[in-house]
């Protein structure tokens, strides 16, 4: 770390000293940090270019958000009944396949398998925002103690197979998901792997690339097939999601065996994370009843960046649908 970005760290260090210890800010920021300030100073400061007037407003709005939305309670709040969660979890497909052999996660997600169509919106959100949270509180702590050094950071693993026009639908709930982590988690991915690219999302990326920023750009590999040997160089292959353990084997070619596939309530991170939930619900449910329903959330206003993005990918999918006579069909994978 160089000189100017060692003092940035400690000019922002002295900004959230002056937070009264007592506060719920404080104590929300501990949830953030896990111990680990300077990696998390770092993290708001890349966000912002290293403007530590900047990154301290990011990061003071973030902790603002928490408390107004009890974030920190949110691992205590389980989807219920569980065949809703269920519903969720098979339309949502997101799971942790293993670790990289650097010690950080590898979370595998179904992006073009994905419907979104088994509960609210806030239910995906809720969804979404408790597995962002037991990552940084339970899976990447655990993560740095069993390596000895911080682990802050994910790769994540990106399954186009089965993209659609339909995808359409889902932008503004991807915007709100990503408007989310953009503001509140930011910086938590190392790598972005994009496997089982359709030709779609080949055209998309050609005019969505030049919009993104600098830093989130070099973060982007998009892979050949399934990426298996390109993942292979970073992770075991028992770490491998389920989608690029062989050739062909996109989201919807995998075993029926949950054990396998990372997606399913029944794999074993699932089951961990589910079963976690259920049980800080159960430590609170003397002071406050489990209640069904979803946990609302409020959402920032995206970026102009990111309103810009959703609109360009909007663009290219019409423009493709109306070009090709292509209504709702999987869009044709490069190279099959």
């Amino acid at each position: 770390m160089g000189i100017v970005s060692q003092e940035a760290i400690k000019q922002f260090q002295a900004l959230m000293d002056q937070v009264p210890v007592d506060e719920p800010l404080k104590r929300t920021f501990q949830n953030v940090h896990q111990g680990f300030l300077v990696e998390t100073f770092a993290r708001f400061l890349r966000a912002r270019e290293w403007n530590v007037v900047k990154a301290h407003k990011m990061l003071m709005d973030c902790l603002n958000w928490r408390v107004q939305n009890e974030i920190d309670s949110i691992l205590a709040k389980p989807i219920i009944p569980t065949e809703l969660y269920r519903g969720v979890r098979d339309s949502q497909l997101i799971g942790l396949s293993g670790y990289s052999r650097e010690g950080m996660p590898v979370f595998a997600i179904g992006v073009g398998l994905s419907t979104f169509n088994k509960a609210s919106v806030h239910y995906y959100v809720q969804s979404h925002i408790q597995i962002n949270e037991y990552r940084d509180r339970v899976i990447l702590p655990s993560a740095s103690k069993k390596y000895g050094k911080p682990i802050t950071t994910c790769v994540k693993v990106l399954d186009m197979t089965g993209l659609k026009l339909s995808a359409l639908n889902q932008i503004k709930l991807l915007t709100i998901i990503s408007t989310v982590d953009d503001l509140n988690y930011p910086e938590k991915t190392n790598t972005y792997y994009i496997v089982n690219v359709p030709y779609i999302f080949s055209a998309c990326w050609k005019v969505v690339k030049p919009l993104l920023q600098e830093r989130t750009r070099k973060k982007v590999q998009v892979l050949s097939g399934c990426g298996t040997d390109e993942l292979l160089k970073i992770m075991d292959y028992a770490s491998l999601p389920h989608f690029c353990k062989r050739e062909g084997s996109g989201s919807s070619r995998h075993s029926q065996n949950g054990t396998d596939n990372c997606f399913s309530l029944d794999h074993h991170f699932h089951q961990q994370l589910y079963n976690y939930i259920k049980q800080q619900s159960l430590i609170n449910e003397s002071v406050q009843p489990i209640k069904q329903g979803s946990f609302h959330v409020d959402i920032p206003e995206p970026a102009a960046e990111g309103t810009q993005i959703a609109k360009t990918i909007e663009s290219e999918f019409n423009k493709f649908g109306n070009g090709n006579g292509v209504s709702d069909s999987p869009l044709k994978i490069n190279g099959d």
